[in-house]
């Protein structure tokens, strides 16, 4: 019995610390593990009225800021609290369609047909005004001209109004380390990466039958990275393009009713 007590404990030494699989977001640790179909994931809930969504692409001199260490530490007098990657992009960094800071277009919406990740159609737009945010189609975004401040489009989309994108193949064999968004209302935005290889199905499955998200957009792959300070968690796998940041807002009551 001592030397079963005794391998259990080392046992417990080996295995990966982290937050508990079920625990609660907060406004100050709003990132969980969260199990789903026996894979695992990480799944950050952003409370708009809370927090505030930023995205960042180029500093002031013009150069792309590349890195999460790279941005701003604070914004609008509010703490950078989580960032991930927010799109597909050239290799100079540059986005590979639309993209929208404060308010200004800097990037067009790329309708053309291609290879890849990014031309699987139908892809989307993932975009925020304040605490109001949304996943849409490109076509339906281009349609409805929402005219956010800010916006970047991806693709493919992972979940087109409660159903799976109709090339993921249920049984397919492509595993890849994957990270997507969605907007499922009531001001919020869930950030999702995988802490293993998935298939794209199995990642929309996630997003429609356990997160409650009738859009979703998946923003990229095998590059895929999360910032979360609180957790001691700085990815960097190669220099990205567009990123998300979430900061907190000094006052939240300050932000709606």
């Amino acid at each position: 019995m001592v030397g079963w007590l005794r391998l259990s404990a080392m046992l417990c030494l080996l295995l990966p610390v982290g937050l508990p699989a079920e625990a609660a977001p907060t406004a100050s640790a709003p990132c969980r593990e969260h199990v789903f179909e026996n894979l695992r994931f990480t799944v950050c809930t952003v409370d708009l009225r809370q927090h505030e969504l930023r995205m960042y692409w180029k500093d002031e001199q013009d150069r792309p800021y590349g890195t999460f260490q790279r941005l701003p530490p604070e914004a609008g007098g509010g703490r950078l609290l989580l960032a991930m990657n927010a799109g597909m992009y050239l290799p100079d960094l540059t986005p590979a369609g639309l993209y929208v800071e404060e308010g200004e277009e800097l990037r067009p919406a790329n309708t053309a047909d291609g290879p890849g990740n990014f031309h699987m159609k139908p892809n989307g737009v993932f975009f925020v005004d304040g605490e109001r945010a949304g996943v849409l189609e490109t076509g339906q975004y281009l349609e409805r001209h929402p005219e956010p401040q800010f916006a970047t489009q991806s693709g493919p989309m992972l979940v087109i109004d409660g159903r799976i994108h109709p090339r993921f193949l249920p049984d397919s064999n492509s595993r890849k380390r994957r990270n997507g968004v969605c907007a499922p209302g009531d001001g919020r935005v869930t950030l999702v990466i995988t802490e293993q290889p998935v298939t794209f199905h199995a990642f929309a499955r996630l997003f429609r039958d356990e997160l409650d998200c009738d859009n979703a957009l998946y923003l990229d792959g095998s590059m895929s990275s999360l910032y979360v300070p609180a957790l001691q968690r700085r990815d960097f796998l190669r220099p990205m393009g567009p990123i998300i940041a979430v900061v907190t807002v000094p006052d939240a009551s300050l932000r709606g009713d």
